[in-house]
């Protein structure tokens, strides 16, 4: 494992305008690699948060092709990182619903992994109310990937409520979360359930996530974060756009699995 892998978290307020978010994006992620970042993770949605749930459909691509793939593979080639693409709309065969899918470039741009988001949020409160199910279709597949730090998990937003897709990833050494929960929920919940995630897997924890008030009306609670598996926050950044970032410890990693072996005592 290398002893000095660093990743970063990229929040954002992300709006309407695609060509607006990508730049943006790409602004970030250079920051990110400019200060060592050898990972860098996009929030969920980090292209677009369109003015109606239907927008999205209208940036859809099919996998390997299209602008938003370009991109990425460009950036991660370009920069030499790995870059995790929060989501993006890949199509489906329904023209009315997309996945809302992780893709992972490697450092020579190839996409090596790709994880459509199996949970889709719904919430009702008051003059909230929030139904993904409307555009997007589920994903069936649990996906992780391997790199210099070994391997890594991938999940997105709502995802984190349920515990039972990371145990179903086995051992992994980092948990990628890239999200857009909304100010109520992730004010109420997404601190505990991240850091409950790190803790009961004995892994890092990389959440970035959308941050502040967007032009479509919505407020994301961001709170991006980078959370130690013995669940201390590394970094955080509370709202705006801007980037968290830590070193992925082996050492950290070790002493938490050695000490407390709750991984090796599972039954289920």
């Amino acid at each position: 494992m290398d002893n000095n892998f660093k990743v970063a978290g990229i929040q954002m307020v992300t709006g309407t305008s695609l060509d607006h978010n990508l730049i943006t994006a790409k602004r970030l992620v250079e920051d990110a690699a400019k200060a060592g970042a050898n990972l860098v993770a996009l929030p969920e949605y980090f292209c677009l948060l369109g003015a109606k749930e239907t927008d999205k459909l209208l940036i859809a691509e099919d996998e390997g092709n299209g602008p938003i793939q370009a991109f990425l593979a460009e950036t991660a080639e370009n920069l030499g990182i790995w870059l995790a693409a929060g989501s993006i709309p890949l199509k489906t065969r329904d023209p009315a619903r997309v996945f809302n899918t992780q893709l992972v470039f490697n450092p020579a741009g190839k996409q090596v992994v790709r994880y459509d988001k199996v949970h889709l949020f719904s919430f009702t409160r008051g003059e909230e109310n929030y139904d993904e199910s409307r555009a997007i279709a589920p994903g069936k597949e649990i996906k992780t990937f391997n790199c210099e730090i070994g391997r890594v998990g991938l999940s997105i937003c709502y995802d984190l409520r349920f515990p039972e897709i990371y145990r179903a990833m086995g051992e992994v050494n980092l948990i990628l979360i890239p999200s857009a929960f909304t100010y109520t929920t992730g004010k109420a919940h997404w601190e505990i359930l991240l850091r409950a995630r790190a803790i009961e897997n004995q892994a890092y924890v990389l959440a970035p996530a959308q941050g502040g008030h967007h032009q479509n009306g919505r407020r994301t609670w961001g709170h991006s974060m980078l959370i130690d598996p013995w669940g201390e926050i590394v970094a955080v950044l509370p709202e705006q756009e801007g980037v968290v970032s830590g070193t992925i410890d082996p050492t950290r990693l070790f002493e938490a699995r050695q000490s407390l072996p709750a991984l090796k005592h599972r039954i289920f």
